[in-house]
């Protein structure tokens, strides 16, 4: 890792800042040319221990960049993950104020609900299954507190900068129904979404790395590296099958999982 600990230290206050403040802060990549993925979940890290300390909560995890299409897209080729917190849970149906975030989109996904801890570079699939209490439908609202684009030399957001904004995971709506992991093949659960009333995205979980399943193996062992381990309790958010959709003031999402439930939320 390229950055200094000061470095690290004061892109992590300057996302706390831009998230308290509704105020974005400048790309981190444009600052830090040489920011590589290590910096990346450095910054994410130090941006973890920043919400701790003023009170926040950890309750799970989201899986995100897990299709083909966003990792051609951001030239990466695996997923990428970021933490949720206690102030990110929003009722199913509820209305989610408009003075929370700066530029929120939604995204459709599985959410998986753990009744026991695993972790380790060998977790399976079974494992995986095992230890899940239930799935259901969710809405994933994500937030970038850095630009997407520098109004002064036209440069884009990297996909560092997204992870370091803690993978631009902003709040997590979950459905009213529950179901046993394997009750349904979530290769073939999907979703229409509609705002305002109107389609605007389909999909299926099998463009979540071919089953939602095995995104939450990969979140797994990915954690190991970093002595980490998904706790009993904790959702874990597999990964969005579609486009997001951007959410300005007034916006009414709903998504309709067929017979694994519904979700959805308003943007005051």
């Amino acid at each position: 890792m390229s950055l200094t600990p000061t470095q690290v230290t004061q892109a992590a206050e300057d996302l706390f800042n831009a998230e308290q403040t509704r105020t974005q802060t400048e790309l981190l990549s444009l600052r830090h040319p040489d920011l590589d993925m290590d910096g990346a979940y450095a910054i994410q890290n130090a941006l973890t221990r920043r919400k701790l300390e003023a009170g926040r909560k950890i309750i799970g995890w989201k899986i995100g960049l897990t299709s083909k299409a966003m990792q051609d897209a951001l030239k990466i080729d695996i997923p990428d993950s970021g933490m949720l917190f206690d102030d990110m849970l929003f009722d199913n149906g509820g209305i989610v104020p408009n003075d929370r975030f700066i530029q929120p989109r939604v995204e459709a996904e599985i959410a998986f609900v753990m009744k026991s801890s695993l972790g380790g570079a060998n977790v399976s699939r079974q494992d995986i299954l095992n230890a899940t209490d239930y799935v259901c439908p969710c809405l994933e609202i994500l937030d970038t507190r850095i630009v997407r684009v520098d109004p002064q030399t036209g440069r884009t957001r990297k996909v560092f900068d997204t992870i370091a904004d803690n993978a631009a995971n902003a709040g997590v709506v979950l459905g009213d129904k529950q179901h046993a992991p394997e009750a349904h093949d979530l290769r073939w659960t999907g979703a229409i979404v509609a705002r305002n009333g109107e389609v605007e995205e389909t999909g299926l979980g099998a463009g979540v790395l071919n089953d939602p399943v095995e995104s939450v193996v990969w979140l797994a062992r990915r954690m190991a590296d970093y002595g980490q381990r998904i706790e009993a309790g904790h959702i874990v958010l597999s990964g969005s099958f579609i486009r997001p959709v951007e959410c300005p003031s007034g916006t009414e999402v709903d998504a309709d999982f067929g017979a694994f439930g519904s979700v959805s939320c308003s943007f005051a």
